[in-house]
């Protein structure tokens, strides 16, 4: 087992608001003895008592000290607005003439923290903010002509200090934002990976089952006759099988059924049977919808009927939307071994630009590939579009 390693941004993850805000509320009292220290001491005026003065002024700026260093108990919940006041502190006591310096350093832990926890925009706000405040401390009350010296002397170490702050947090928050792309595609790729696995354990339970089915029910039909223990055995055989298989599809739907999914309707699904209706609606949206039935009509399984309505239905959906056109023609033709439908329209339509070449088009072909059929769909060389599907039946 490899060792556990804390990164900075680890550690700033595992640390809660809670944690931050106390880390930040024991760091005021040595941000203000450090303020403090770094402050001019009190002078001894010959006409007071120096003892007592110096008392006074002393508690006055371990005062002012504390009142300084007091925001930084905010700055996990609150950075932004903590470090604008650190740099009117330091802006304020650059013009009184105290030092500045351990209020920079300070704005420059700021400024790693927020690229490190917060956006883009305002990481580069924070930097934008301390180095306009620092050029103005650094050039304030000098003539023009020193003020590139005093801005390549000794200050620019307090740039170097921010700009190195900004790059290690952005560099950071690059890492973050990487692991965690990382992880949801190790997510999406679980999820695919189980649905595959799922996928193959049904296909070898249906395979297998049906097929033990089909070889007993055989056996049966051969023995109905001449072997009656053999056809009760054989039906008790498929009986166990049928059972023993309902039993574990209904296991695998149910983990691939999702947890908010709505309760299934009591209504049966649309059929063939419902193309009337759909004419209805395409006549009230404007178009003439023809419905023409080829073959002997039959029941077909729930799964095909399901199938070609919802073809027809997304087609003659696409005519209505997509098409402009003033007529539409449903052809529909029962054969021995597949069921055939053609849907037409003399809309206008071309093979670059036509709209219903997108997700609609891509959901029906699936449908019908899933039920082993085969799908074309394109603009006719007359003018319109045309929509066909073979279902095996």
């Amino acid at each position: 087992m490899r060792p556990l390693l804390l990164t900075p941004a680890a550690l700033l993850r595992r640390l809660s608001p809670d944690p931050l805000t106390a880390l930040g509320w024991c760091a005021v009292p040595v941000f203000a003895l450090v303020l403090y220290n770094a402050m001019p001491q009190p002078a001894h005026p010959v006409f007071l008592p120096p003892g007592h003065f110096v008392h006074i002024a002393r508690w006055i700026l371990v005062g002012l000290a504390l009142l300084m260093a007091w925001p930084v108990g905010w700055a996990s919940r609150r950075p932004l607005p903590v470090l604008a006041v650190l740099l009117t502190e330091a802006a304020v006591a650059r013009v009184c003439g105290d030092t500045t310096w351990p209020l920079f350093l300070t704005a420059d832990v700021l400024v790693f923290y927020i690229a490190v926890t917060r956006s883009r925009r305002a990481a580069a706000a924070a930097v934008a903010g301390v180095l306009a405040v620092w050029a103005l401390a650094a050039t304030a009350f000098i003539p023009g002509a020193a003020a590139f010296e005093v801005l390549t002397g000794p200050w620019s170490v307090l740039v170097v200090t921010t700009a190195v702050a900004w790059i290690l947090g952005s560099w950071i928050r690059l890492r973050q934002d990487h692991a965690e792309a990382l992880r949801a595609q190790a997510a999406t790729q679980a999820v695919q990976a189980e649905r595959l696995r799922i996928a193959r354990e049904m296909h070898d339970i249906v395979a297998h089952s049906i097929g033990a089915i089909a070889i007993q029910a055989g056996a049966a039909k051969r023995a109905v006759e001449s072997q009656p223990d053999g056809v009760r055995e054989a039906l008790g055989i498929i009986e166990q099988t049928s059972r023993e298989t309902l039993t574990g599809l209904r296991r695998m739907l149910g983990v691939l059924r999702e947890a908010e999914s709505e309760p299934e309707p009591s209504t049966p699904p649309p059929s063939l049977e419902d193309i009337d209706r759909l004419a209805a609606t395409a006549a009230d949206a404007g178009v003439q919808l023809e419905v023409q039935w080829h073959g002997q009509r039959r029941p077909l399984t729930t799964e095909i009927e399901l199938a070609a309505y919802r073809v027809i239905q997304e087609s003659v959906t696409n005519v209505v939307r997509h098409a402009g056109a003033a007529h539409c023609l449903v052809r529909v033709d029962y054969q021995e071994e597949e069921l055939s439908i053609e849907v037409t329209d003399d809309g206008h339509a071309s093979a670059t630009t036509d709209p219903r070449s997108g997700y609609g088009t891509t959901g029906m072909r699936e449908r019908v590939a899933l039920l082993r059929g085969h799908f074309t769909s394109g603009p006719r060389a007359e003018g319109g579009f045309r929509v066909a599907a073979r279902l095996p039946i």
